[in-house]
């Protein structure tokens, strides 16, 4: 629920259908029976019979000709309140088991305070769903019809504003994404794809096309290696060559010094 308390909905799979409204899809509140026998929540079955004309029951349509007094069930009402005192710790202990949503992931669209992850996304209820808050999905028979898929984000983009149907098809000739209608109205004798046979195709050709520019990386940054090293090998010759030269012009400049000296030093033994 989105008041705080706590969702049993995770072990409704445990409950009998004497303790679920077919209404709320919850644990009952506050029971009560109507004549043909089935039991409501008190507020959801008054909710009901306030926003339509007759008086019938929700679950297997009988027609009452005025509106049945409403009394809650006492008995009832005991065993609800045995059985949310039973599993509160279970329910409980549940939701800290599951993830928390991270930066990255899709959260609950249901959960208060904290956000859990989300397991599933709903195309007919535009929301994202934790595991509490999917298991009606997967409980309820008016539910279970509804399409789920794996967690994703702008749900409402996913959808034909058009038409108001899920983006299930490809057009190729269009290079766009298309419901069920379009292929049928705007998109007739256009060649038409499952969605998601086009996304592994391209995610395919992507594939190879990464790959390729990866090897380009590769060779581009080989001939930078082959580039410095033909760089480095060509400073170093010319810083030999230069040595060279300069040992060359050393040696020359010493000999002539060499021979200065023993000039200067023949004067000297004649001057003495």
């Amino acid at each position: 629920r989105n008041d705080g308390a706590i969702d049993y909905s995770k072990v409704f799979m445990e409950v009998d259908h004497q303790f679920l409204c077919s209404i709320c899809l919850d644990v009952l509140t506050d029971p009560v029976d109507i004549p043909c026998g089935h039991n409501f929540c008190k507020s959801c079955i008054t909710e009901h019979w306030n926003t339509n004309d007759q008086y019938l029951c929700p679950m297997c349509k009988e027609s009452f000709a005025t509106r049945p007094y409403l009394r809650v069930n006492t008995l009832l009402s005991e065993m609800v309140a045995q059985f949310r005192q039973s599993v509160q710790h279970k329910a409980s202990s549940s939701s800290s088991e599951q993830q928390v949503f991270k930066p990255g992931e899709v959260p609950c669209d249901v959960c208060t305070g904290t956000k859990l992850k989300a397991l599933k996304s709903c195309l007919v209820c535009l929301a994202s769903y934790c595991e509490t808050h999917l298991e009606p999905h997967l409980t309820a028979s008016r539910l279970k019809r509804h399409q789920l898929i794996d967690p994703v984000e702008n749900l409402e983009g996913r959808m034909c504003t058009k038409h108001d149907k899920p983006l299930e098809l490809f057009c190729k000739t269009d290079q766009t994404c298309v419901c069920m209608l379009c292929t049928v109205l705007d998109h007739k004798k256009h060649d038409v794809v499952p969605l998601k046979e086009e996304f592994e195709g391209k995610m395919l050709e992507l594939g190879k096309t990464g790959a390729e520019i990866e090897q380009m990386i590769q060779k581009r940054r080989l001939k930078i290696q082959e580039i410095k090293q033909i760089g480095l090998n060509e400073l170093i010759n010319t810083i030999k060559e230069k040595q060279n030269t300069t040992e060359k012009q050393a040696e020359t400049f010493i000999k002539e010094l060499e021979q200065e000296i023993s000039e200067l030093m023949k004067r000297s033994t004649e001057v003495e």
